[in-house]
């Protein structure tokens, strides 16, 4: 399991969280953030039950499509940077 940073904030990638793994992980703002695949509108079901579980394991869930990676460079990182309460420059 390798780290990331993203301005300055330091995430853990493929965490095990309950039974899920998630893509990624702020323990210190208990911060999670997932990125669904081209499949997303396939498994939202999934996906709801396992918000649900990370929720109640306390930690806020972000979630983006590939397709949001791809088309909002601005957005996504700006909805990461609110949510981890830095500031923006």
């Amino acid at each position: 399991m390798r780290g990331s940073r993203f301005h300055g904030a330091k995430f853990r990638r493929q965490v095990p969280i309950d039974r899920y793994a998630v893509a990624f992980r702020r323990h210190a703002a208990r911060l999670v953030v997932e990125i669904d695949g081209a499949q997303y509108e396939w498994q939202t079901a999934h996906d709801d039950g396992r918000t649900h579980t990370l929720e109640s394991a306390g930690f806020n869930v972000l979630r983006f499509t590939s397709e949001d990676l791809r088309n909002d460079l601005e957005g996504v990182p700006l909805r990461i940077r609110a949510e981890l309460r830095l500031p923006f420059v």
